[in-house]
């Protein structure tokens, strides 16, 4: 027997019973889709949030009350908050640019006459190093500046999506915007910076924080994070090890104990999220696991029951010369054909499935080839691990007991 009629022959025989067929392909389909699932979707939201990380800037890196990505921290105490007064203790204490910056508010900004489209604008307090420690360039204007820091000035520097809702045909520069109980001149207009998992980077407000602890008070509250810039990527190790020395003095650390606070570059948070993702690859390939371990005993009874249907049919074609390994090749691809079928059907329904968490959060597509493939390799190595038994007992099927069989 050729390979392609022995194909041919499988392909006719599934379809001769369809409906067992199909009910058999499910679970094959339910257990491929899973994995390839699970695995897209991380990919999608892994690859973009490694592209995000860099608003921090290669050189930069934060301290922070608790973990920027935070994956489950338990301590026993409470950690106490991180102040603006820490921070300018900091400052004072390191020859590199400190910035803290703390959230204020949230709603929609106006002008006169005009009003944003969009109701979640950020109010962010900051300090005079916005551009050099946050990654920001400016479109127009200027940045905010010591002398408005130190003197609490009542001046902003806004994103495009803010600009181009409230001064569409003029310069927003020197005009009056508000929000809650916030009035600012607009000092500065910022490049666009993208979003991240549908939280946009263009549609805040930066002002002098001390201007903000004197509008919204809480001068003690935590801050957001403070960020710190090495002169260098060379030197970012040892200008982390001087601020979380400055830090324990600074927070009251005894000697011994571990640190109150965390210190975080974009590769601790790469890591911290790699470890949150991989965590939910190996959860989909485990529920794929089982269902492809459940589909292939579903394609041995299947198999099985195809075997005593059809000894009638295995005893004629003995009788006119077939041989004994062309009745085992016969029903192992049957079971290879229903299981690559299936496999191929859950990679396509699987990776269309993990992107659409790329449609809804606008972030570019992704497919893993690489577990397609071993996918559908899984799924052949099952056809042949379960249909082996009942290709075997096909193939021992006396000639003369199959003929008399009804």
């Amino acid at each position: 027997m050729r390979l392609r009629d022995a194909f041919r022959s499988s392909f006719e025989a599934l379809r001769a019973n369809t409906l067992r067929s199909g009910l058999t392909l499910l679970g094959m389909v339910v257990g491929v889709f899973a994995v390839i699932a699970s695995v897209t979707a991380v990919d999608v939201i892994d690859a973009y949030f490694q592209d995000s990380l860099q608003l921090l800037g290669s050189s930069t890196f934060t301290v922070s009350k608790d973990p920027v990505v935070n994956l489950g921290r338990n301590d026993t105490e409470p950690r106490p908050d991180l102040t603006y007064e820490q921070a300018r203790r900091l400052a004072d204490r390191v020859s590199m640019p400190v910035a803290p910056q703390e959230f204020f508010d949230i709603g929609r900004v106006r002008t006169r006459g005009r009003e944003t489209d969009q109701g979640n604008i950020r109010v962010l307090g900051t300090n005079e190093h916005l551009l050099t420690n946050f990654s920001r360039r400016l479109r127009s204007g200027r940045s905010l500046t010591e002398r408005d820091v130190r003197s609490a000035r009542a001046v902003a520097v806004i994103t495009p999506d803010i600009a181009d809702d409230l001064f569409p045909a003029q310069s927003p520069l020197g005009k009056q915007i508000k929000i809650g109980r916030g009035a600012f001149e607009v000092v500065g207009v910022l490049r666009p910076k993208g979003n991240f998992l549908g939280q946009s980077f263009d549609a805040r407000i930066f002002a002098p924080i001390t201007h903000l602890f004197q509008v919204y008070g809480g001068s003690q509250r935590n801050m957001s994070m403070v960020s710190i810039r090495a002169p260098s990527m060379a030197e970012m190790q040892s200008a982390q090890s001087r601020v979380i020395g400055h830090m324990r003095v600074i927070r009251g650390v005894s000697p011994g104990e571990p640190n109150n606070f965390e210190v975080s570059t974009n590769q601790t948070m790469q890591a911290s999220f790699r470890q949150f993702t991989s965590g939910l690859t190996l959860g989909g390939a485990g529920i794929g696991a089982i269902a492809l371990l459940a589909a292939g005993v579903g394609i041995m009874n299947i198999m099985l029951v195809s075997v005593t249907e059809r000894t009638k049919e295995i005893g004629t074609r003995k009788a006119v010369g077939a041989k004994k390994w062309h009745i085992m090749l016969q029903f192992l691809l049957e079971a290879l054909v229903l299981c690559l079928v299936g496999g191929g059907l859950g990679v396509a329904l699987g990776a269309l499935a993990g992107n659409g968490t790329a449609l809804y959060f606008d972030i570019g597509m992704s497919v893993p080839w690489g577990w397609a493939v071993g996918s559908l390799l899984v799924v052949s190595g099952i056809a042949l691990v379960f249909g082996l038994y009942p290709a075997y007992k096909a193939a021992s099927v006396d000639p003369i007991d199959s003929l008399r069989y009804e």
